[in-house]
């Protein structure tokens, strides 16, 4: 018998030749079982029971800032005249600790590059929206908000863009270590930040045309930024 040790944040890769026979038991906090592939599967709680074998999970993953713990029973096999018996491992002598901490640069590695993908997004959404927001005005919406007497100038969109999506970036980011599903959540939470944005251009008094555009103008980024980090956060999930 050994205890498996996931602190914040780890991730073990499973070997398969070591859980061929083993069947295990989260003691404490919960554990996360890694697909095939990469993607993120069942949350375990505590005094749940599982084996591995045949499975195809990769790794198991702590999602929680709590520390997990997993109680591996292994069978050994003893060989007997004409007999073959299974006999736990209950031996406190062979009872063992394994501690499993984030892998080296392995956390660093994943926010790196989700940042990188992010700023390519963030880069591209600024794009998207100042482009529409110009054929916009070139078909004559004129973008004037009554409050103030202002008209909104085409690098107001980029600015306003670019900041919006950075939220949406360390949004993703603080998923990517906090959640153990952070795709999903990152879409949910990032739809209902959409949605509520639409709110002020309706509020604002401008013409039809205007809020319309400003609508619109609102989907772009969503549509560029929103798919992009989702699909980055399930390969970079685990």
């Amino acid at each position: 018998m050994r205890t498996l040790t996931l602190r914040a944040g780890a991730r073990v890769a499973v070997v398969a030749a070591q859980w061929r026979d083993a069947f295990g038991v989260v003691t404490r906090g919960r554990v996360q079982l890694e697909l095939r592939g990469g993607e993120p599967g069942p949350v375990l709680d505590r005094d749940a029971g599982f084996w591995l074998r045949g499975t195809g999970v990769r790794a198991l993953r702590n999602p929680a800032r709590r520390t997990a713990t997993v109680r591996i029973v292994t069978p050994r096999a003893v060989t007997c005249p004409g007999h073959r018996i299974m006999e736990e491992d209950m031996d406190s002598m062979h009872d063992t600790a394994v501690v499993a901490g984030p892998a080296p640069g392995q956390p660093s590695r994943r926010f790196r590059r989700l940042a990188g993908t992010g700023l390519l997004a963030t880069l591209a959404a600024m794009a998207a929206t100042t482009l529409a927001a110009a054929l916009a005005r070139a078909v004559g919406v004129d973008f004037a908000i009554p409050e103030g007497g202002e008209t909104i100038p085409l690098g107001g969109f980029a600015v306003v863009t670019g900041f919006f999506s950075v939220v949406g970036v360390v949004i993703a980011g603080a998923l990517l270590r906090w959640s153990a599903r952070p795709a999903e959540r990152f879409v949910w939470t990032a739809v209902a930040l959409t949605a509520l944005s639409m709110v002020p251009p309706l509020l604002s008094g401008a013409n039809t045309a205007t809020v319309a555009a400003l609508l619109g103008l609102h989907l772009v980024p969503a549509a560029v930024l929103i798919p992009t980090l989702a699909r980055s956060l399930r390969t970079r999930a685990g």
